[in-house]
């Protein structure tokens, strides 16, 4: 018997934009609205992180190439799961930062340390920083709908 190589080990479950089309159209906007003002390249490296911690295969792929059509280099997108112990220059301090608030947020059970939220006021003005915080949630919001409902990944 042979088997095909991309086929998804578990079927999707159900068309969650067709389903629920209202709810899908609200976090699609609230999507949008989390961008406004972000660095898209930044962007892109905080939702692959979360997307990684969440085990989110559909958003892990969709954000790798989206990355990569936003100009970012796969050195640092092959960093991103140890990214504290990627090279000094790699990252940016802004990068850092964003990426070590969004693991918290991610994570959100300890909280937003004192520190980590700090040094991301920091180097963010409020309102990128309130940007930031939205674009955090709203792909932890993505990953829980992709997961729940097994969205395959490269389909878009």
């Amino acid at each position: 018997m042979t088997t095909n190589a991309n086929a998804p080990q578990h079927p999707a479950r159900l068309d969650y934009a067709r389903t629920v089309p209202k709810v899908f159209r609200a976090v699609i906007a609230l999507d949008a609205a989390a961008r406004e003002g972000l660095d898209p390249a930044l962007v892109e490296l905080v939702q692959i992180r979360a997307s990684q911690l969440n085990g989110c295969a559909y958003c892990l792929d969709m954000h790798v190439k989206d990355a990569r059509k936003a100009g970012e280099s796969d050195e640092r997108i092959y960093l991103l799961p140890v990214w504290r112990e990627a090279p000094e220059g790699v990252y940016s301090e802004r990068d850092l930062a964003a990426l070590a608030l969004a693991e918290q947020i991610t994570h959100i059970g300890g909280g937003v340390d004192d520190e980590v939220y700090g040094r991301a006021a920091e180097l963010f003005p409020e309102q990128e920083l309130a940007q930031l915080i939205s674009l955090c949630f709203t792909i932890n919001t993505w990953n829980r709908i992709n997961v729940a409902t097994r969205k395959t990944p490269g389909t878009r």
